[in-house]
């Protein structure tokens, strides 16, 4: 506990300009994001304003990782659009605060180690397919909804701007970082676009045309929903899957800060703060998040390598929040669209299309396949445990065909079986075909050197095999098996009966 007590580590030099300006560049680029996923799953933007506060703060102050910014990320934004548009808002506030309960059950257990199990043509599937929903929701930026309550098209002078001003701002993100990285680029894109419509007097789609944003400090509220067992059918299966997506993202993003600071963080750690993060997201209006990879970079690349960063972005946030909700309704919508069509352009894995033709044609398959589910249910947990079900029974049948056998009869007339690869039940019908119970002298001996018995269905298959060579009154003998399978078969006495010997010349050594 120790750990979560201790919050700053006053025995390592902080550089306070690094910390002070890394801290307001992050929050001048978390405002953008926050407020357009805000916008983009029908919530007020101050919903995401209030996530972008909240999930820094507190995750800046407990986290695993110092460095780290989380934020109303995109992606857990993604999964609640649906559950937004069918229950409310108050059911979404209920589905972040379990969704945080599950993440911080997460750490205490200490399973955090097991996002190292998503192979890595998953997680550009995963990426791919949030890349495009994050595109193709600015799209729909395009559109209004007309006296009749008719969604259509944006048409003529209107449709020019609007695609106009969104081009110039893709262009200024694009372009400012290949002559300067001083500034974020999206910053000054969305203050310049500011700058010309104000200026110019241009009427155009503004952040007030989609909601107003009373600037005040979040307040407490419980949800207002049924406290049912029908409610918790709605929002269990949406907050298992913001949690996971929040975990996933939050520990990817930080093992890359492990690896660019050459450090290491506390994946428990952070999985416990995220957690708090989000349940008072819940308990506060704020649509909850995740770790913000794009943010993180700005942070580090910005120079802070502390906790004191992430703290002061989000006290801008909030500053900005209580004081600037007035310049905030002026913002154009197109500024905030050209912002997000960048962020989508940049999470696309575009190394995955560049090394698909030195890509196994599975790990093709399975990155496709998750992309697609993305896409097209708007699920991103299903998503990955499709893909990582795919990959893990695609090593299971490459592992099986490697299952091989050497026989020989030695001068005492046993015959001797050598296994090469492991026996698991993917390879256990190969290893079965192997034996010839009936043509064989009344001695065999398997040899297990260069084998390892895995799991229950290669114990099975061995007590089969040693049944059939006992109905004919021969012996089996299981010979070099290592310590790990000893305690194997020890733990299957009931299930199995054969013969284990050392042999005399050569004793397996225990693995330690």
């Amino acid at each position: 506990m120790s750990t979560y007590i201790k919050i700053f580590d006053f025995s390592k030099k902080v550089n306070y300009k690094n910390e002070l300006l890394a801290g307001f560049t992050v929050a001048m680029t978390m405002i953008p994001e926050s407020l357009s996923f805000a916008i983009l799953a029908g919530l007020s933007p101050l919903t995401g304003l209030y996530a972008a506060f909240l999930m820094g703060l507190i995750t800046a102050v407990f986290g695993g990782r110092p460095g780290m910014v989380s934020g109303g990320a995109g992606a857990t934004v993604v999964v609640l659009i649906a559950l937004a548009k069918s229950h409310g808002v108050e059911y979404l506030f209920a589905t972040v605060i379990l969704a945080g309960v599950f993440q911080m059950l997460v750490g205490i257990f200490k399973l955090g180690k097991f996002v190292r199990l998503i192979p890595q043509p998953v997680m550009y599937g995963f990426l791919n397919g949030l890349a495009v929903i994050i595109f193709m929701a600015q799209v729909e930026q395009f559109k209004f909804v007309d006296s009749n309550g008719v969604v259509q098209w944006l048409q003529g002078t209107s449709l020019y701007i609007m695609a106009g001003l969104t081009i110039f701002t893709i262009a200024i993100v694009y372009f400012l970082p290949k002559i300067t990285k001083v500034v974020p680029a999206s910053l000054v894109a969305i203050l310049m676009v500011f700058g010309i419509v104000l200026g110019f007097n241009i009427n155009t789609k503004t952040v007030a045309d989609i909601a107003h944003i009373s600037g005040s400090l979040p307040s407490f509220h419980i949800p207002h929903i049924p406290f049912s067992l029908e409610t918790l059918n709605v929002i269990f299966p949406y907050a298992l899957i913001m949690a996971g997506v929040g975990l996933i993202e939050s520990l990817l993003t930080l093992s890359m800060v492990d690896e660019i600071t050459n450090s290491k963080g506390n994946a428990n750690r952070e999985s416990v703060a995220q957690g708090i993060a989000n349940i008072t997201n819940g308990f506060f209006g704020g649509m909850g998040g995740c770790a913000m990879v794009a943010q993180t970079l700005v942070n580090l690349n910005a120079g802070s390598r502390a906790r004191l960063s992430g703290i002061i972005a989000s006290l801008t946030i909030l500053i900005i929040i209580l004081f600037g909700a007035p310049f905030i309704e002026k913002i154009p919508m197109a500024a905030l669209v050209g912002v997000m069509m960048m962020v989508a352009i940049s999470t696309f894995q575009w190394v995955s299309i560049r090394i698909v033709n030195k890509m196994p044609k599975s790990d093709i398959f399975v990155g496709v396949v998750v992309a697609l589910i993305t896409i097209v249910l708007h699920n991103l947990a299903l998503a990955v445990l499709v893909g990582v079900v795919i990959a893990a029974l695609v090593f299971a049948w490459d592992n099986a065909k490697r299952i091989r056998a050497r026989k020989y009869i030695d001068e005492d007339g046993a015959k001797h079986y050598e296994i090469f690869g492991p026996l698991f039940f993917g390879s256990v019908t190969a290893f079965t075909d192997k034996f010839d119970p009936a043509g064989d002298p009344n001695d065999v001996i398997v040899d297990f050197k260069e084998s390892r018995i895995v799991d229950m269905s290669a114990i099975d298959a061995l007590d089969k095999l040693s049944k059939r060579y006992h109905d004919l009154n021969k012996t089996l003998h299981l010979r070099h098996l290592s310590e790990d399978c000893r305690k194997v078969l020890k733990h299957a006495e009931a299930v199995i009966d054969v013969n284990i010997e050392d042999d005399p010349t050569y004793k397996v050594m225990p693995e330690r």
